[in-house]
């Protein structure tokens, strides 16, 4: 069954306009949601409001939306001023610039879009994500939709466009915010072990068909079994892990991978000479997220 679009758009940079249709990227049927059913009757229960003060149940037709600024302080607005609010849906997804792939960090990733050329728009789509491509650059863009302007992020995906949308500077909370010491000392031996195990289960890419929400398929059975009728059993609690040195436990890691205590100890000693003695960790520097979308 063929995808349907969600909407409709228009790319645009300088004088060049491409039309493009708007896809989602995720699937929302394979999201697993439950109801809130009255127990006595199996019956799906309705939402209520309640007005606290007066104990009575409030119709939507006498609800209002105001904005608390203090504490138990509202400001009232209208039907009509909250659509004054709303971001004018241009549908024009508007190309402020291009940026090296690698510098826009996936913390400010939020929901993925496929872009798919509308009439007449298959020449500029293409030569869009050809050009990006070989540059290995993304488009960030504004975009109006809805009521509301987002910021994204346009890049070449398999054979055709990605839209990124991000999330804004202001809703990401910064990491020196928490109350965390990252300033300890690494001794070179944990370090040359925990690279060398990490290297044992190192892969040339990321293969996601590799990976299987094994939750939601555990759900699901469950689920099927409950529809035929059938007892369901719980599994039980795992235990805890058994707090032991790190230096134990990152030997125990590599014999559990297989790797034998020779190859362990050549391994480790080849790392050791290639690299310099790190007094501390390496936590502070900004890590490099060199990605290649395909």
């Amino acid at each position: 069954m063929a995808v349907r679009p969600v909407g409709t758009g228009t790319i645009s940079f300088g004088l060049v306009t491409i039309p493009v249709k708007v896809y989602s990227a995720n699937k929302s049927s394979e999201q697993i949601s439950f109801n809130l059913l009255h127990e006595a009757c199996g019956s799906r229960v309705r939402q209520q409001y309640i007005c606290p003060q007066e104990d009575v149940v409030v119709d939507r037709t006498e609800m209002v939306k105001g904005y608390e600024f203090s504490r138990g302080q509202y400001v009232l607005f209208s039907a009509e001023e909250l659509k004054a609010l709303e971001s004018a849906a241009t549908q024009t997804i508007d190309i402020v610039e291009f940026v090296p792939e690698e510098s826009v960090d996936p913390i400010y990733f939020d929901r993925p879009f496929y872009l798919g050329p509308d009439r007449h728009g298959q020449r500029p789509y293409a030569l869009l994500s050809k050009a990006l491509e070989q540059t290995s650059r993304w488009a960030l863009a504004r975009y109006a939709t809805r009521g509301k302007s987002y910021l994204v992020a346009i890049r070449p995906y398999q054979e055709g466009l990605l839209m990124q949308q991000l999330r804004y500077a202001s809703e990401i909370r910064k990491f020196s915010e928490l109350d965390i010491d990252t300033d300890v000392e690494i001794r070179q031996k944990e370090l040359d072990l925990a690279i060398t195990l990490a290297d044992q289960v190192t892969s040339e890419r990321f293969e996601p068909e590799n990976y299987r929400d094994e939750e939601s398929e555990r759900i699901r059975e469950v689920i099927a079994q409950k529809i035929e009728g059938k007892d369901v059993s719980l599994a039980p609690d795992k235990p805890k892990g058994e707090v032991i040195d790190l230096m134990e436990a990152l030997k125990r890691s590599l014999e559990r991978s297989g790797a034998t205590s020779g190859a362990t100890a050549a391994s480790a000693s080849k790392t050791s000479r290639k690299r310099k003695p790190a007094k501390k960790a390496a936590s502070k520097k900004k890590p490099s997220a060199k990605r290649k979308a395909r």
